[in-house]
């Protein structure tokens, strides 16, 4: 917008509407440019009877006269907020409208296949509806013609940007990011959503506060716009907004349902924000609050979790009205149809309406006889041009320094190898009897744990007590090698990020770095969002003395910058390979000034050997099928001959004594050996790509079916018998395979918190004792006496029963009680038995009893009444019986030193309170007219932002509206006559306030303890005088 339109448009404002705002509450207002600025749907659509428009750039803004306003004190009228609302519903038709008719002029336009997905809509039909002339009616004027055609002309002007919006302030933004702002730019003025799909690392943040920044700054559209980011990311989404475009006011609406509460009704109001951001979980719980705004613009992060158009985020969404939508991703694609529509559904829910038609345009183009697949990514690409921008870090980002990936493959300890063997020879009898593909996960997973660190089975570790030491290092082939590569990349004066996908391997690193001393962080899927922050900007920080970060793969691979590192190592190679990219792009982005290494950790002839050639190949085919477009079902999961290559391979090696084992050699060597097999094996994709090529020339076929092909299990070498090897056959598994769906992304993560369950010892059928909390208050000892008794009984019934099962096989034996059997309870112990059950508080929950103790931290122990008020669920009697007891029994309860001592200080706490509120009614008793007379001692260190009016109206006020409630202290404020133009206090927050009361109140307490101690003074100087004084005669 040009100076002049700026100039025009303060001149639709009264200064005196400004007045009558700011009396009515409004003090969050942007005043730069005289103008208040709100949620509503143009800069300053308030409140009046007159309403012009003015056409900018192809925008409309509507700015409001004021004829009419109310002025002085007091809210708008309800005529006013009726009349606002009919504007805003009438400007956001207008603006839906245009948006409407340019988007399929524009979309038309861009290629024929809309057409085909338009063709049946309602808005096609009135296009053609439109177009049509009639028989009997002439043709235009000419004149008449040249106008409509000189309106259409000016109806959108271009704008392309060649240097950033002034409101970016922290750093030049680059060209390739320019163009992708200039892009969304287009977008928005053809009235279409898109996905900005760029590479992880290229700036997408950045590019997409460019676009609010822009539109704040030169189109006037100040909000309301919501970006709906993981929960991960909120801290860096705010940290970007501050730092890049601070003009826009941004709030992070997130937290517990009372955090939420306080929020919604401080920022989540008409002209409280500009910029909402907040996380999917919370679009869900809140969907009705923000449900309440017609956003400008919904902006989704990691837009790929929209993939499933019935998913609870994906429904929510679109119930919320927007002029305007984006999604980004950093992950390509899917070749996935129907993942694709679900997409486009979100974008353009207009055209792509209905999922069969869409998958039969491009069915009925895949089953062509010749040329299938070059029409289909034809089509495909038409589809997506007017929605998609995609670019990579190689074709943009030329001044990033390159990414040098090296495999280092170790052997294994003699520790490892025979826990390899252990695996190996327990679970043996899983594949000769052909079990199902999820056993044979399990056993992969297993061996890559040995390959990792043996330490990760239970009972490996010496101990207790369990002392860190060079067993820890010595027990580990990768450990070994991190211990030799670690001290190489300090010299060097690297830093390095370290990513694992077992969280329990990261606690066995963290043991490491602190045996030798390094400075690290540590992020994993526990991690808070406040620690995740900490941990990243000390890590950022210029000076840091972190040398290492430890991440795991999966939490750490989202919204995290660590630029600052130059070396990534990974530990151990994820099932999925996109998620090992992401964690290189970590330190592989924009920022980075030195050549990034990263180190692949391999253990040599195990498992690990075959899982990086799996993740190599799908690389290499993901790459492929993009490039020649095809739409196949991708394949996701290993199937069971993969699974049986993988075990099998290096089993030989590992039973040889002679097989490849950790050894004492140099770093150097270790990494040069490890540069040539990182060329083998990149060749060795090379030439599986060709025969892949050749492979899908028929286009009949899964290119992933040829990676089956190469994936089946080989023949056993000549010569080897796996029986004299492991003691048992390895034999083909059967030819009929049973399918069966399965997630091994779950069940890795499920299985590592799996534990072997004992089988159960056959027993006698005894009724369980039910929970018995420590908070309950049972009898517990008496409970547990009386059950052990019945159960010995019952056991000794049992074992009697069976002995006279087998007897009666053999012989009849004469049943005989035994003098010493155990004796059944009696019918006073089972009484007794119920009764003590019934004695205990069953009904209280943990949370209860929480509240409980929290309660009376707040009121103090004796305040029962109000206790039972807010305890949910209890009544006052309840909560006297349960109090009763809980002091008599308090010791019973673990932790309760805590407990007690929250309560102690909580009845401190409010001592506290009374004897402040105590010396402020002393104070106030001493005059007359106190809110006109009283009197402050400040001493020689006044502070001189409240004045002593303002004091000693804060004072007064205490005794009303009760010592702590600074909320009401802040509304008697606002609503007072007295500071009607004060703006300093009326702009204190209730905290503030709190803090200064406090303050008044200490300075009172000082006074009146120097007035006791001058009175003291003095009484003890007039008896001092008074002894002193002589004695007169007595006259006789």
């Amino acid at each position: 917008m040009s100076a002049d339109a700026n100039a025009n448009v303060d001149e639709h404002i009264d200064p005196e509407d400004e007045i009558a705002f700011e009396d009515a509450g409004d003090d969050d207002r942007d005043t730069a440019n005289g103008t208040p600025t709100s949620d509503y749907d143009s800069d300053a659509d308030y409140a009046a009877d007159e309403v012009r428009w003015e056409v900018t750039d192809g925008d409309r803004v509507a700015r409001v006269g004021s004829s009419d306003v109310a002025r002085g004190e007091g809210t708008l009228k309800r005529e006013q907020q009726a009349e606002l609302e009919r504007v805003r519903e009438d400007q956001n038709k207008a603006i839906a409208q245009d948006s409407k008719a340019g988007k399929w002029k524009y979309l038309l336009a861009q290629t024929e296949v809309f057409a085909h997905f338009l063709s049946g809509t309602k808005a096609a039909k009135e296009a053609a509806n439109k177009g049509k002339r009639g028989k009997n009616k002439s043709h235009a004027a000419e004149e008449s013609e040249d106008a409509e055609l000189v309106e259409h002309a000016e109806d959108y002007q271009a704008v392309r940007l060649t240097v950033q919006p002034s409101c970016i302030k922290f750093g030049k933004m680059r060209e390739y990011q320019l163009a992708g702002l200039n892009w969304m730019i287009r977008l928005f003025d053809h009235g279409i959503n898109g996905i900005l799909a760029d590479e992880m690392g290229l700036g997408k943040t950045l590019q997409t506060i460019s676009l609010l920044g822009y539109l704040h700054e030169y189109r006037g559209i100040t909000g309301p716009h919501m970006v709906v980011v993981p929960k991960s990311t909120l801290g860096n989404w705010m940290n970007e907004f501050k730092r890049w475009c601070p003009v826009i006011r941004t709030f992070k609406f997130h937290g517990n349902a009372e955090e939420r509460e306080a929020l919604k009704a401080k920022y989540l109001v008409p002209g409280g924000f500009d910029v909402c951001v907040t996380s999917y979980e919370m679009v869900i719980k809140e969907k009705n609050a923000l449900k309440r705004f017609h956003w400008r613009y919904i902006i989704i992060d990691e837009a790929h979790r929209l993939k499933n158009e019935n998913s609870r985020l994906s429904l929510v969404l679109r119930t919320m009205s927007a002029n305007n939508r984006m999604l980004i991703t950093g992950t390509p694609l899917q070749n996935n149809l129907h993942e694709l529509w679900a997409l486009l559904n979100f974008l353009l829910p207009e055209v792509f309406g209905n999922a069969g038609q869409f998958e039969e345009w491009f069915g009925n183009v895949e089953d062509g006889e010749e040329g299938g697949s070059d029409a289909v990514v034809q089509q495909l690409h038409k589809v997506l041009r007017p929605f998609l921008l995609r670019r990579l870090k190689t074709e943009v980002e030329t001044s990033l320094p390159p990414k040098k990936e090296t495999i280092l493959k170790i052997g294994m300890t003699e520790m490892q190898k025979t826990f390899y063997k252990r695996i190996l020879q327990k679970d043996i009898d899983i594949v000769n009897s052909g079990a199902d593909r999820s056993r044979l996960l399990n056993i992969v997973m297993q061996l890559r744990k040995c390959c990792n660190h043996p330490y990760l089975f239970q009972g490996a570790e010496p101990g207790p007590p369990y002392i860190t030491g060079d067993h820890l290092i010595e027990s580990s082939g990768k450990l070994a090698l991190l211990d030799k590569l670690l001290p190489r990349l300090m010299e060097r004066g690297s830093r390095v990020l370290i990513f694992s996908q077992m969280t329990r391997l990261l606690d066995i690193l963290e043991d490491y770095m602190m045996y030798r001393r390094y400075q690290y962080c540590r992020i994993d899927g526990s991690t808070d969002g406040e620690t995740r922050e900490n941990h990243i900007d000390a890590f950022n920080k210029e000076g840091s003395e972190k040398f290492a970060f430890l991440l795991s793969t999966r939490a750490g691979g989202l919204g995290i910058n660590l630029a600052t590192a130059d070396t990534v190592i990974i530990y151990d190679s994820d099932w999925n390979p996109q998620m090992d990219l992401q964690a290189m792009d970590r330190a592989h982005r924009i920022g980075q000034k030195k050549e990034v290494q990263v180190f692949r950790f391999c253990t040599d002839g195990s498992v690990e050997e075959k899982v990086i050639e799996k993740a190599y190949k799908k690389l290499a085919l993901d790459a492929l099928v993009i490039q020649q477009g095809r739409l196949q079902e991708n394949k996701k999961n290993l199937g069971k001959d993969e699974l049986l290559s993988m075990v099998r391979f290096g089993a030989e090696k590992i039973f040889d004594s002679s097989s490849t084992a950790v050894t004492e050699e140099d770093i150097d060597a270790i990494m040069a050996r490890g540069e040539e097999e990182t060329k083998a094996l990149n060749s060795k994709m090379q030439g599986f790509t060709e025969k892949a090529i050749q492979f899908s020339m028929g286009a009949e076929n899964s290119l992933y079916e040829f990676a089956d092909e190469e994936d089946k299990p080989a023949a056993l070498p000549e010569g080897i018998d796996m029986k004299t090897i492991i003691s048992s056959n390895w034999i083909d598994p059967p030819k009929r395979e049973r399918k069966k769906n399965y997630n091994e992304t779950d069940y890795y993560r499920n299985a590592m918190a799996q534990s072997a369950r004992p089988a159960k010892a056959a027993g006698p059928k005894i009724a369980k004792l039910q929970q018995m909390n420590d908070f309950q208050f049972y009898n517990t000892s008496r409970i547990q006496e009386i059950y052990d008794k019945d159960v010995r009984r019952k056991t000794y019934e049992w074992n009697k029963e069976n002995e006279k099962k087998k007897d009666d096989q053999e012989a009849p034996v004469e049943e005989k009680e035994e003098p010493n059997a155990p004796q059944p309870i009696t019918d006073e112990e089972k009484a007794e038995m119920d009764s003590l059950l019934n004695q205990g508080f069953t009904e209280w929950s943990r949370r209860d009893f929480q509240a409980f103790c929290r309660l009376s931290e707040k009121y103090g122990r004796d305040s029962l009444d109000s206790i039972a008020s807010e305890l949910e669920g209890k009544t006052l009697k309840e909560v006297k019986d349960y109090a009763a007891v809980f002091w008599q029994r308090y010791k019973e309860v673990a932790d309760h030193q805590r407990i007690i001592s929250n309560i102690e200080k909580g009845e401190q706490k409010i001592q506290r309170q009374h004897d402040m509120l105590k010396a402020v009614r002393e104070k106030i008793a001493m005059y007359k007219n106190p809110w006109r007379e009283l009197k402050i001692t400040y001493g020689p260190n006044k502070f001189k932002s409240f004045t002593e009016e303002e004091d000693r109206f804060l004072l007064c006020s205490i005794p009303e509206v009760g010592f702590g409630n600074w909320d009401e202290l802040k509304a008697q404020i606002r609503q007072h006559w007295q500071f009607r133009f004060d703006w300093f206090i009326k702009s204190r927050t209730p905290k503030e306030l709190g803090r200064r009361v406090e303050t008044l109140i200490s300075l009172i307490e000082k006074e009146s303890t120097q007035t006791d101690k001058k009175r003291d003074a003095d009484t003890e100087a007039n008896d001092d005088d008074s002894a002193k004084k002589p004695k007169t005669e007595i006259e006789a």
